[in-house]
């Protein structure tokens, strides 16, 4: 297929530029390389492949740029995962979460619409689900409570895939990340700040009591159901869940790095932070049943295999 994948320097994208790659598909990248981290960084993650697709600089937000890149590629499929990520960071500067995450995806939607692209696949995230008692998640939950604007601006890009799916017959699927971690991952994420503090050692902070849990999804296994997605075609519009379907604690956590690092952290409590959600955890038997979807990687060898990545880059 010939397909366009936002955010394809990015950590879980450039991950999956290179599955799509050697499954031999044509690529055409847009990416903004903007400075929420370092620009570098990025550019590092696309240099094995660069030669090999079409790449784009530019932001989603831009609907000129966008109409440009959809008339000139004649798209099979988009694959979006270009977003403003992180939850604290929303809080702080929530129109650029806003204008990036919902503007942008409606600027695809719509060039998806005028240029006749049946297929879109959009990654979502676990925040849609806010403070939800029940556990696991499921798909079919009731969502009445996001806590953080880039929960919120997820949770609207479904709507909007919903509202594009039923009015004009293109294809959505709607994908829940949990927590995806893994070699390249963004280093302002707990697993990088943590390695690198740790093997320094420099003093590491923990959040509340370390009892918050998360639903930990290595990165292969992630981009595994975002190629599943890609294949199915029994519906029109869905959403799944993609987690590793356990549950780790902030405490447990500091605990798996620690060992993979072989040394102790010295560990400063401080409080919780505002549009934390307490837990994550992913029921994924809709994705296991309709998309085959099975994660293999469990958080004690995920983390082992980040600490020895990170190791080799020093």
């Amino acid at each position: 297929m010939n397909i366009l994948v936002t955010g394809g320097a990015g950590f879980i994208g450039s991950h999956l530029v290179e599955a799509l790659l050697a499954d031999g598909h044509t690529l055409t990248i847009i990416d903004d390389f903007n400075h929420y981290y370092d620009p570098q960084i990025k550019w590092h993650n696309v240099s094995g492949f660069q030669d090999k697709v079409t790449l784009v600089e530019g932001d989603i937000r831009d609907a000129i740029l966008v109409e440009r890149t959809f008339t000139k590629g004649n798209f099979d499929t988009v694959i979006h995962l270009a977003a403003r990520a992180g939850v604290r960071p929303s809080i702080q500067s929530p129109k650029l979460y806003f204008t990036t995450n919902i503007d942008g995806t409606f600027n695809l939607l719509d060039a998806c619409r005028h240029h006749e692209v049946k297929d879109f696949i959009f990654a979502s995230s676990s925040s849609v689900y806010g403070v939800n008692e029940k556990v696991p998640f499921a798909e079919t939950d009731a969502l009445i409570r996001t806590i953080s604007p880039y929960a919120a601006t997820k949770l609207t890009g479904e709507q909007i895939c919903s509202n594009y799916s039923h009015l004009f017959g293109i294809r959505c699927m709607c994908l829940r990340f949990f927590t995806v971690y893994g070699p390249r991952q963004r280093p302002d994420l707990a697993i990088s700040k943590f390695t690198e503090r740790i093997l320094a050692g420099q003093q590491i902070e923990q959040y509340g009591d370390g009892s918050t849990a998360r639903d930990y999804t290595y990165v292969e296994d992630i981009v595994s159901g975002i190629l599943a997605a890609l294949n199915y075609r029994d519906s029109r519009f869905e959403i799944f869940n993609l987690g590793g379907s356990a549950t780790t604690t902030l405490a447990e956590l500091i605990q798996l790095v620690e060992e993979a690092c072989e040394k102790k952290a010295n560990i400063k409590v401080v409080a919780e932070q505002p549009g934390d959600v307490p837990r994550t955890y992913a029921d994924i038997s809709k994705a296991h049943e309709l998309l085959g979807y099975s994660p293999h990687t469990p958080i004690a060898e995920g983390v082992k295999k980040y600490v020895e990545w990170f190791k080799n880059l020093r």
